[in-house]
């Protein structure tokens, strides 16, 4: 600390504020006596003598600190005080003489009043005089406040020089007691260490820590290690390679020992036993057939035909033929020919829904997003693709968390890092997901939800980035399981990195989508259109429902909705409900094909229930069955308070008029 110079304020020579030097002189005092005191307890122990504990010397060395800086406070303070003193005393004279001056001057104005011949010319001797006077008043002021700025200073340096002292001592305090205390309780003196016990105490401390730093730094580094997600199976592709040579082989040892069964005896029940054998590969041929001709039909849908027609058609011919090997076969290969018709559905369904799609549910969480992702879809022109948007999320996140798209590091992400997980607002996330979808949509040329292939493309392109859609499209014309891992493979190699996203992103999207397309309608249509249906959840006015139906002004829609549903979820096309906008037409349709079920009956999810409120016969409402739980059957229905809701009934509910079954 420099050291601090007063303010010149008299003709006496400059001194340097002693307070200033308190610090530095006590800092000096301790470490002179801490030296002599430390070659003191040194020389004593040498010489078997008794020693002075760490505690009751710092104590002493406190206290001596104390009276130290007492004694120099004191005249500090005392210097100070009669300086103050003196000041006011000059301040005093200075206001004395200048009241004098002041009632000298009157007394010569008054004189030169009385027609005093001689006071001109002693006013003009007098002028400079004044005006010396006034200067060297003014100048006493001047120093005056000066002098109190000096003395306020000097103030505020004593209250800082006590307020360290006593920070000082605080700290010397707090480092005597604290060789006295251990685990919350006072040391006796028979447990206080010598200044060498203590350092060896403290090196063996020391020396134990790094030892078992250097055991956990293994631990560390394996926890570090992020572990990775094995790949799923490809069941399909397992279960049509190997199902056909497992079935030959069985075949073969089958035929092989009834010929040595045959050469031995031939009874009658062998003979049958042949005979159903025979049938069953006759039935295997033709089933091989029917799965050839479906195979080349779908390859001409992906060159550009209708893809449900096609696929209908091939259904219908199948059918026909399994009608004639029933036939043909009796009853003898009933159970067989059902078994090629459930292979022929899974054939046909894997082909054009995706070899890893199940369907299975959605989360709560997001389910919860659906009103979210609806705004979104419609702000950015995608509103058909919300089936699609939920499978996104659920592949990316299941709905949880603060960015459930996973978009932080999308490049429409302008409020956050472009870093994993940087987003904080699930809402926001929603919005950026949305809009890089709709983009990468664009880009693989995708209009419409059951487009597979382009739909496929897309998505893809959102785990990659949509550079991969241009990429496949160049190279290949489009996606395929193959060209995807290859351009992950091509990816990490270029980066340097392990991994390059998901290669199979698409079959694991799929999981929680349909395409809604005729297979969807023959294998589980009934799940699709309650998912359908709960992606409207919160649609106000149903303006979307019966303008698609083909009104130009708004009517009642609860029937609107109940049919676009069923078209998204492919039933219409397979011919499962009918389109129809009053509630009467639906139920006429029903119980013409037989689904017709009165109230008290328990309905499966995606039954059409239907309502009478006022009981004259005529229905008034009808819904989509979401579950039913015991008792109670829930519902999501259109045109409920003129929105998308769901709501809930007792199984006997009176209001209840019946259900239209869809399978």
């Amino acid at each position: 600390m420099k050291d601090i110079k007063t303010k010149e304020v008299t003709t006496k020579p400059k001194t340097k504020n002693p307070a200033s030097r308190i610090p530095k002189e006590l800092m000096r005092t301790a470490i002179l006596e801490s030296k002599e005191k430390s070659q003191t307890i040194a020389n004593a122990r040498d010489n078997d003598m008794g020693e002075q504990s760490p505690s009751e010397y710092a104590s002493g060395k406190v206290s001596s600190a104390e009276e130290w800086a007492a004694r120099k406070t004191g005249r500090t303070v005392t210097r100070a005080g009669k300086t103050a003193a003196q000041a006011s005393y000059e301040k005093i004279k200075t206001r004395a003489a200048g009241k004098k001056e002041a009632q000298e001057k009157a007394e010569k104005e008054a004189s030169r009043g009385t027609g005093d011949t001689q006071a001109p010319d002693q006013a003009s001797r007098e002028a400079p005089k004044q005006k010396s006077r006034e200067q060297a008043v003014s100048r006493v002021r001047i120093k005056e406040r000066e002098n109190q700025e000096v003395q306020i200073q000097k103030a505020q340096r004593q209250k800082a020089i006590s307020d360290a002292v006593k920070t000082k001592e605080q700290k010397i305090r707090a480092a005597r007691e604290t060789p006295r205390i251990q685990n919350g309780q006072e040391l006796p003196e028979t447990k206080r260490f010598s200044i060498r016990e203590q350092s060896q105490k403290a090196a063996a401390t020391d020396t134990a820590r790094q030892n078992a730093i250097r055991q956990k730094q293994p631990e560390t580094i394996w926890i570090k290690e992020k572990p990775r997600k094995p790949p799923e199976p490809k069941t399909m592709q397992k279960r049509t390679i190997k199902t056909a040579p497992q079935s030959a082989k069985i075949s073969i040892q089958s035929e092989q020992k009834l010929r040595a069964a045959s050469s031995n005896a031939l009874t009658a029940r062998m003979q049958k036993q042949m005979e159903r054998r025979a049938a069953k590969q006759a039935a295997k041929k033709a089933a091989m057939q029917t799965s050839n001709s479906v195979r080349r039909i779908q390859k001409t849908a992906r060159a550009g035909q209708n893809t449900f027609k096609t696929a209908k058609a091939a259904v219908e011919a199948a059918a026909k033929t399994v009608q004639s090997m029933m036939a043909a076969l009796g009853a003898a290969g009933a159970v067989i020919v059902l078994l090629l018709v459930i292979m022929v559905g899974i054939i046909g369904g894997a082909a054009f829904s995706g070899s890893s799609e199940s369907n299975e549910a959605l989360s709560q969480e997001v389910l919860s997003y659906t009103a979210t992702i609806q705004k979104y879809a419609n702000q950015y022109g995608i509103p058909e693709y919300v089936s699609v948007i939920q499978a996104i999320m659920m592949q990316e996140s299941g709905g949880r968390g603060t960015d459930p798209m996973q978009s932080s590091e999308c490049p429409y992400n302008t409020r956050y890092a472009n870093s994993p997980n940087a987003i904080q607002d699930a809402d926001y996330s929603i919005q950026v997901g949305i809009q890089y979808y709709a983009d990468c949509l664009k880009e693989a040329g995708c209009t419409s939800p059951q487009d597979m292939d382009k739909l496929k493309l897309s998505l893809q392109g959102y785990n990659y980035g949509n550079g991969y859609i241009t990429w496949a499209i160049r190279k290949y014309g489009g996606y395929s399981a193959e060209n995807a891992l290859q351009f992950s493979n091509e990816q990490a190699a270029s980066h340097g990195w392990s991994a390059y996203g998901d290669p199979e992103y698409v079959p694991h999207v799929l999981r929680y989508y349909s395409s809604g397309g005729l297979f969807a309608g023959l294998f589980g249509g009934n799940g699709q259109i309650v998912s359908v249906a709960l992606t409207q959840l919160g649609n106000e006015g149903g303006q979307k429902f019966w303008s698609w139906y083909g009104f130009d002004s708004h009517v009642a829609w609860c029937a609107c909705f109940a049919s676009w549903c069923g078209d998204q979820a492919g039933l219409i096309e397979s011919g499962k409900m009918p389109k129809f906008s009053l509630c009467d037409d639906g139920i006429a349709w029903f119980q013409s094909k037989g689904k017709w079920k009165s109230r008290g009956y328990s309905p499966a999810p995606g039954t059409m229930i239907f309502f009478d409120w006022n009981w004259d016969g005529t229905s008034d409402h009808v819904g989509i069955v979401e579950k039913t739980e015991g008792n109670v059957i829930y519902t999501v229905e259109g045109n409920t308070s003129n929105m998308v809701a769901q709501r809930n009934y007792n199984i006997n509910d009176n209001t209840i008029m019946g259900y239209g079954l869809i399978n």
